[in-house]
């Protein structure tokens, strides 16, 4: 008898709305932020702790450290990678809704674009999060900048590690070639279930297909389609 799942195993269980999907990606964030900081946080007050930039200021500067040492350690493998050559001002007395917090948020916005490369259409602004216009960009954002900080050895949130472990696995079924040479990883955490198969069929009948890069499909809970996991989100196909 497996033990019940963590937020992000529940993620990729087939939510009937992109609200649930966001709900499960703030609570696999949280807990990893709370990991990382020791910071006390939670789903629920998710945006409250981040909303002034300086968790998010300090963990860009904790990536750029990071970045640093894995040019040093592994020079070769650093060559092939996109680093932050730079960290990032912060102001980690600012208060919420002040300048000094607003300034904090753009600061790191530019250092995502400038520093990490992180494209436009994964990006956020400053009130999406500030005045809550857009959660979603916002959850998006730090997803992306850890699936990136991941590929030089930080330690990156479960969702993270489960996409990148359900591809390797599917590339191996399928006997596809490697995309890339392999760069050194962070090392995973355990999982409460004992394989991937059993993973993405947690609650269904159903195991899982590919249709190509990102792509699962699902069967169980009454229904069938194939799902895809980008920067939207989890979006239904066919």
């Amino acid at each position: 008898m497996w033990g019940t799942p963590g937020a992000a195993e529940r993620s990729i269980r087939p939510y009937r709305s992109s609200q649930q999907y966001l709900c499960a990606m703030k609570e696999d964030l949280a807990e990893w932020l709370k990991e990382l900081y020791d910071l006390d946080i939670e789903a629920g007050t998710f945006l409250e702790v981040l909303e002034t930039g300086a968790v998010l200021c300090s963990h860009a500067n904790h990536v750029a450290h990071a970045a640093a040492e894995f040019a040093r350690a592994c020079p070769a493998a650093a060559r092939r990678l996109r680093l932050p050559a730079a960290g990032v001002a912060c102001n980690l007395a600012a208060q919420p809704g002040t300048f000094q917090a607003r300034d904090n948020v753009s600061n790191f916005i530019q250092w995502c674009r400038k520093e990490m490369g992180i494209k436009d259409v994964l990006m956020f602004e400053t009130e999406d999060l500030v005045l809550r216009k857009n959660e979603k960009n916002f959850v998006l954002c730090l997803l992306e900048l850890a699936r990136r900080a991941a590929r030089f050895g930080m330690r990156a949130p479960t969702l993270v590690q489960m996409e990148e472990e359900i591809e390797e696995e599917l590339r191996q079924e399928l006997h596809l070639p490697p995309t890339d040479t392999p760069l050194p990883r962070p090392p995973r955490e355990p999982r409460d279930l004992q394989n991937l198969d059993q993973m993405v069929g947690w609650g269904g009948d159903g195991g899982v297909e590919t249709a190509g890069r990102g792509w699962w499909g699902w069967g169980g809970w009454g229904w069938w389609g194939w799902w895809r996991w980008g920067w939207w989100g989890w979006e239904r196909w066919g």
